[in-house]
């Protein structure tokens, strides 16, 4: 088991998948653990229990069994001596189950303003409902563990969580095509470790990849359901949208983009319309608090606020003056970036992959937006996964994000206690954003030379696994005059 290959392409005669410790440094060396990369003549594809898939959702398991064994002193409520931040368990769940009154039977929006979009607040509606469950019948005969409720509406939350998560796994690794050992990058990601039970974020970030999934099996519609219930549960896979919207300009497919659009929007009326004609002003908050809403301390705008005592953009603001400056610049530089993108998918001498332009489209609004919570990251995750599957960029930069939880913390437990100072919390949000804008130059450079892409030379005749009606259909629009002249396709090394 110590043959090594050279080339990222496949070579005829040889597994009907990419073997990661083939192509991939990291991967190379890391399996020096267990005897070194796969040999030639080893076994590949007819595992008769431990495939790709199972392997990869064992992984997953395996690190949100870490990640709930970093969140459980959290879990009882008790926070005493700020052991949220000393332990690194901060989650929003554990206190909004009060703040909301979940506590006491409330449901969200009906009886309470929820300040998120619907689909979450059913998903914190569905583990108080199962949490209350659980606590009638380990109040009855005494077989069952008794908890406090919030403890037990925060395990349930967990519990569904990490189905979500599986589920992403599960849905990235469908749209790797030949390379479905890409999924473990997923399954063993850092980011996942830190976050997975920060918030509720992994619901929206699960149905966006089943409906890209949905996509890539040229299910448009279904893909449209998805999307559409994404939205209702989180904005930013409406991003996606964006992106099939170009490259299916340039494909001639606006047909299929146009029934995935109309099927998303009726799938988020069908979630919405119901709460907002029953509880107008309590669907609005989110609304009304994204407008009012000033820059958090892990955007670029508090660091920019910082920096001139306060007086750049708005000013000072008034108690729930929205900060109209700031919300134009953002919505400015959106919309200027997301015309760049577009041009970039419109002149690349191939057609990127939707991965590829999906990515560049979330990481400009994070970057952008006035507030990027710690878990917004996830959001990435799969699409990185996708867009740029290599081991060493992708870790680099989940470790960043780690570093900016670690000193979030820290910050909020203040100098007094420990803590460290603002000045610390802002160095490491720079070098994650430097991380993020490092990776999003890789992908564009491999948009734009599209033979250092490596999905697309990994196995040949390989155009987008994730395209659906796009993978494999010739252009129609382009912007022909500032294409670059494609460089010399790849050839395999002999091994």
């Amino acid at each position: 088991m110590t043959t090594r290959r050279r080339a990222d392409l496949a070579v005829p005669g040889e597994p009907d998948r990419v073997v990661p410790s083939w192509v991939d440094p990291v991967v190379a060396q890391a399996s020096e653990a267990v005897g070194g990369p796969w040999g030639r003549h080893a076994v590949t594809g007819r595992a008769l229990f431990w495939t790709p898939l199972r392997v990869c959702l064992l992984f997953t398991v395996a690190v949100l069994a870490l990640a709930w064994a970093k969140q459980a002193p959290c879990a009882s409520g008790d926070w005493s001596g700020s052991k949220q931040y000393t332990h690194l368990c901060y989650n929003d769940a554990v206190p909004l189950f009060g703040i909301h009154g979940q506590d006491q039977g409330l449901v969200p929006y009906l009886d309470s303003a929820v300040e998120y979009p619907v689909l979450t607040g059913g998903l914190m509606q569905l583990a108080a409902v199962v949490g209350r469950a659980y606590d009638s019948l380990a109040a009855g005969p005494g077989l069952l563990p008794d908890t406090v409720p919030v403890e037990t509406y925060y395990v349930v939350t967990c519990l569904l969580l990490s189905a979500l998560a599986l589920l992403v796994t599960r849905g990235v690794l469908g749209l790797t095509g030949r390379r479905p050992w890409d999924a473990a990058m997923v399954g063993l990601s850092p980011l996942l470790l830190v976050h997975a039970f920060t918030n509720w974020d992994l619901l929206a970030v699960a149905l966006t990849t089943f409906g890209m999934l949905a996509w890539a099996r040229r299910r448009p519609v279904l893909a449209g359901v998805l999307i559409g219930l994404g939205i209702a549960a989180k904005l930013y896979p409406v991003l996606l949208l964006g992106a099939l919207l170009v490259l299916c300009l340039r494909a001639g497919r606006l047909r299929a983009w146009l029934a995935t659009t109309v099927a998303a929007a009726l799938a988020w009326l069908v979630v919405n319309v119901p709460v907002a004609l029953a509880a107008p002003e309590n669907w609005a908050r989110f609304f009304s608090l994204s407008d009012t809403r000033p820059a958090n301390p892990e955007s670029i705008w508090a660091m920019l606020l910082d920096l001139t005592d306060g007086q750049a953009l708005d000013g000072p603001l008034a108690a729930g003056q929205a900060p109209s400056v700031l919300n134009a610049t953002v919505a400015v530089l959106m919309i200027a970036t997301s015309a760049g993108v577009a041009f970039l998918a419109l002149a690349a001498p191939v057609r990127p992959r939707v991965p590829q332009l999906a990515f560049l489209l979330v990481a400009a609004f994070l970057l952008f937006n006035k507030v990027w919570s710690p878990q917004y990251s996830l959001w990435l995750l799969p699409l990185a996964v996708l867009a740029r599957p290599r081991w060493r960029e992708l870790l680099v930069w989940q470790v960043t994000e780690a570093l900016v939880w670690l000193t979030t913390m820290l910050y909020y437990l203040g100098t007094d206690n420990r803590g460290i100072g603002v000045e610390w919390f802002y160095l490491s949000v720079g070098v994650r954003d430097v991380a993020v804008l490092v990776l999003a130059g890789l992908v564009v450079r491999d948009v734009w030379r599209p033979d250092a892409d490596l999905v697309r030379r990994s196995w040949s005749g390989t155009d987008d696994p994730a395209g659906g009606v796009l993978d494999g259909a010739p252009d129609v629009r382009t912007l022909r005059r500032w294409r670059a002249a494609p460089r010399p396709a790849a050839v395999p090394e002999p091994r």
